[in-house]
This record gives C-alpha cells, structure tokens and sequence, in this order.
C-alpha cells in the first residue's frame, strides 16, 4: 500500500483530506506526517501557509525526533534546520544529525541568533568543522571573545581553544581534528582579526535593535527582499572577471562568482606552494556570497557592526533601510564617507543623508565631492555649492559629467569670489 506522502505528492487526495494533512490530522507515523507537512510548507499553494504554521506549533517530542534521526527525509531536515523555520531547542539535535550537511549549518551560522551562537560553540561537530566555523565567524552577533576562540579554532584544532568569557563555562574539549586543509591560512586569519580590532570595538546589540525598532515599517515592507546592488553585480566580483553585456541575469552572476571564488583559491594555493608567487585575495567573492545569503535584517546588522569592506558593498545595497544603516554604523570613517559622497552607483537617498550628519559636513572633502557627483540630486547640490573654495568651483563649472545648471552657478558663483578678492 502506498504511503499517504506519495498519494499526496501525485495529487490524488480530495480537498478535504489536504485539508486534513495540513493540520496534521491524517492517521500516519509521526514521521510520515512532519514529511507531509514540510512536503506542503514548501510546494503547495493552497495549504502551504497552513502547514507552515502546524510545523511551527508540532509537538517538541516529535519535532525532536525528527531532528536527531539520521533516517529523517532531506526535505524535513532542510526545512528545520533553515533561518526562519528553526526553532531553538531542536538546534543542539540537528547539529548532533550527520545527514544535515555542514554547507546547510553553514548557511544558518551567518545570520545565527546569539543563543545559537552559543550552542554551535558548544558542539563538537562546530568545533571541527572549518566550513561552518567560516561562516559563523562572520555573523555580526559573534562576540569578541567568541570571534577569538573561533580564530583559535580555526588556527589550531579544537584543544587550543580558550575558554568563552561570559558563557559560563568553557567550551567542551574533544578529540576531534579541524579540517585544516580547507581552513585559511593563519597569517590571513592574523591579518583579519588585526583589522577588525583597528576598526573598533564591538557595537551594541542594543544599537542594531534600537535601528531596526525605528525603521520596522520599513523593514517589513522590504520583506525578503534579496541584496541586489545599485548599478549591477558584476564589478563586484573583481576585475579579473570578464565583463558581460550589460543585462545579466542574477543566475549568471551567481554562476560566476561561484566560479571566481573556486579559481581564485586554486590560484591562492597554487601561489603558497610555489616560493615567490604572489596569492590573489578571494576574500572579496566571500564577502558576496555571505551578503546574498543574508536577509534584510542579517544585512542591517552586518552594515552597523561589519567591516570596512562589508559597508562598501552594503551601501550599495538596492533596499534603502540597509544601505542608510551603513551611514549608521559606529566605526564608519570620514575616509569611507568621502568615497560614498562621490559614488554614481549608490541610491540618492544615500547621498541626501550624508549632508543631514553634522559630522560628515564638517569634512570638506566630503561636500566637495557630493557637489561634483553628477547622481547628487540638483536641489542638494546647488545647496551645498556655497560652501566650495574658489579652486573647486572652477573646476566643476568645467566638470561634462554634472548639470548644465551646476556648471553655470558654479561659473557664476567662481567668478563673484574672484572678483571679492581681487578688490581686496
């Protein structure tokens, strides 16, 4: 007799009954009826956002046994094991699980809560796996102490790491080896955590979710809206990358920096073995990959507490509440913002809040260069003009690139200064 899940795959239950299986009401094994409900949350249109939330509110004995079973279907174990269907206490089970794949635990490690975070710290299988302990290095809730024992796990295998200040305790020691052929080399490691720490300490929780408070309409209007940068995503995958026509579509994009990321670490490793050569950074095409895997809300908090590389692909970010998040964050630098003032592939909505930050407008750099950034909204740009030197105005009133009508004040405007001092 065939099982209820394949009559339910080949359509072949009347309304009442898909009714029925999407609450979880069908006479089946508790195995068979979480299989049911995944196989609705995820392809049936009618019934899936029923399902979903039976799945959300399903027995935790059950849901557990799910979680820990080898045996459980791929379906289910990628559907619990996703961002936003995971619930917490399942999480230590489906690490524990060898057939959730470590590219699945990686992806959820980027944008891990800090309860999660903890957890995965705690878990051998975390502990030993270089891929997952790359990505969860990344996650903007990483602490700094963690973002340590991660980099001395990474370094050095599981036995060098050191305790976790504030956990409480000391991460569990175990035999386990790390995967070191596919862990960075430690000088890049050195070199990273060198870079973070020259950037500042670490920003609040507190400010992420004071940001994300504020702007809570906006970020559920945003919903799942994926990172897509201003003016395209090619050159965002380094130089060495052919340039296409100008219409690509997302799938190539993807494809391709799929493949500029495996190219450059072989050429990364084919340069370390070789005495002299010179390795060509991937970190780069990472950084892509991580930012496209991040919700609207993974990439607010990325903007406001990432790197310096992080803010220059966030502010580039199509979805405004992320890109204005970078202007928001603490370790923002005045260097950051004058190229930010002078980007064409930015929304203007970037460029007319930079003016409403007092700090930015003390930096004349900063207003030289909105007023000479042909994407700078007219109205702004003519605002801001009085404040150039003489130098800078006859240089834009020569400037192709800007308005007719800024060239011609800035014209007006170099000439009247010219004349104030000639009179003195």
């Amino acid at each position: 007799m065939p099982r209820m899940i394949d009559q339910i795959r080949a359509s072949k239950l009347p309304s009442n009954m898909m009714q029925f299986a999407a609450k979880g009401a069908l006479s089946v094994p508790p195995a068979e009826a979480i299989e049911i409900l995944v196989y609705l949350a995820r392809h049936n249109k009618v019934f899936g956002d029923l399902a979903r939330m039976t799945l959300a509110g399903w027995d935790e004995k059950a849901s557990l046994a799910a979680a820990s079973d080898p045996e459980t279907a791929r379906e289910v174990l990628d559907y619990l094991v996703a961002p936003d269907n995971l619930r917490p206490k399942l999480l230590p089970a489906l690490l524990g699980n060898p057939s959730v794949p470590d590219a699945h635990l990686a992806k959820f490690a980027i944008s891990a809560s800090p309860e999660a975070i903890a957890a995965m710290l705690e878990s051998p299988r975390v502990r030993a796996s270089a891929e997952v302990l790359k990505s969860l290095r990344s996650n903007p809730y990483l602490k700094s102490e963690q973002s340590s024992a991660v980099i001395n796990l990474l370094n050095a295998g599981p036995t060098a790491s050191p305790p976790i200040a504030g956990e409480g305790k000391a991460l569990p020691s175990n035999g386990s080896v790390v995967d070191k052929a596919n862990a960075p080399p430690s000088g890049e490691l050195v070199e990273d955590a060198a870079s973070d720490a020259a950037e500042g300490g670490d920003v609040p929780d507190e400010a992420v979710s004071a940001y994300i408070a504020q702007n809570a309409v906006e970020i559920a209007t945003a919903g799942d809206k994926p990172f897509q940068p201003v003016g395209g995503a090619v050159e965002l995958l380094g130089t060495e990358l052919p340039r296409a026509e100008e219409t690509v579509t997302t799938e190539t994009v993807v494809s391709t920096e799929k493949a500029a990321g495996e190219s450059s670490g072989a050429a990364a490793a084919a340069a370390r073995a070789k005495p002299g050569a010179t390795a060509q950074p991937a970190h780069r095409d990472n950084t892509v990959q991580k930012i496209n895997r991040l919700d609207v809300k993974g990439r607010i908090q990325l903007a406001l507490k990432g790197n310096k590389e992080e803010r220059s692909i966030l502010i580039r970010d199509g979805t405004k509440v992320v890109a204005l998040a970078v202007l928001e964050a603490p370790k923002l630098s005045d260097g950051e913002v004058e190229k930010f003032a002078l980007q064409k592939n930015v929304l203007e909505a970037v460029l007319r809040q930079i003016p409403l930050k007092r700090r930015f407008m003390k930096n004349y750099i900063v207003v030289r260069n909105l007023v000479s950034n042909p994407r700078t909204p007219l109205d702004l740009g003519l605002g801001l003009m009085k404040h150039l030197q003489t130098q800078d105005l006859k240089n834009i009133s020569a400037n192709k690139e800007v308005s007719e009508t800024v060239r011609k004040l800035a014209m007006k405007m170099y000439k009247q200064k010219l004349d104030s001092a000639n009179k003195k």
